[in-house]
């Protein structure tokens, strides 16, 4: 079976700790699971089904790749170096946040090489879409751009307000994903909370076509297949929404 001619990038699927960082944390693995896009390298992973994956075991708690390498505390408290989670919770203990140079070393070891690595696949491989995956929240956090507290669709589909797509294509995926995860189309918006990060901003169209697309975790980060306190998962349930996925890639290139 032929590779479809897309690129998948998944940067904030990891949960490892930079070793670069021991002795310096007070954040549990329960926050950094949260604070991470939980399971999203198995929800958007398709291997060799795809031209290529791009991915990370770090955690973007520590290292976010979708974040400009100017976004550095104390100005950009949420930038590519954080000081708290998503949700007010502290990373670092008091006075041993990364200085100069460990934000240096952290860039060096786990930013730069993904960047690469999505420059080198935009250059080597023929590819007609690639797409940045996430996860969202259901109810947005108070960090968020929508307003707090909001219920939030099952999809968001975003292309920085047509920059990094045409409009047709952003809105032909929307179409194909309603159609392989059985929802109704209007379950999916268009750059509403989420108009395209970093990554989506930076590469789209240059030259190839670039999509955000973020998933409600209630598809998958609740009962009966997540538990709580164990924070283990129901593998059954995240190998049928990856499939759904690869559906719609399917349907997409094969009507495109």
């Amino acid at each position: 079976m032929s590779r479809l001619p897309v690129a998948i990038s998944i940067p904030h699927g990891g949960t490892a700790i930079p070793a670069e960082l021991d002795g310096r944390l007070c954040i549990s693995p329960c926050d950094i699971l949260h604070d991470a896009d939980p399971f999203a390298v198995q929800l958007y992973d398709l291997g060799d089904r795809v031209s290529r994956v791009i991915k990370t075991e770090t955690a973007r708690t520590f290292v976010d790749l979708n974040r400009s390498l100017h976004d550095l505390p104390p100005d950009h408290p949420d930038g590519m170096i954080k000081t708290s989670t998503f949700h007010g919770r502290p990373i670092y203990l008091e006075g041993m946040e990364p200085d100069e140079g460990v934000q240096r070393r952290l860039m060096e070891l786990y930013y730069m090489p993904y960047h690469r690595a999505i420059q080198r696949s935009m250059m080597e491989l023929d590819l007609q879409l690639c797409l940045d995956c996430h996860t969202m929240e259901a109810i947005a956090p108070k960090i968020s751009p929508d307003a707090t507290g909001k219920k939030r669709p099952v999809f968001c589909l975003s292309n920085k307000d047509g920059r990094t797509s045409s409009s047709e294509m952003i809105e032909l995926l929307a179409s194909c994903m309603a159609e392989s995860y059985g929802i109704d189309s209007t379950q999916i918006s268009i750059n509403n909370p989420f108009h395209g990060g970093h990554i989506t901003t930076t590469y789209g169209n240059n030259p190839v076509p670039w999509i955000q697309v973020e998933m409600n975790r209630n598809l998958y980060l609740t009962e009966p297949w997540f538990d709580a306190e164990s924070l283990s998962m129901d593998h059954t349930r995240l190998q049928d929404l990856n499939k759904q996925f690869s559906d719609a890639l399917n349907i997409f290139f094969a009507r495109i």
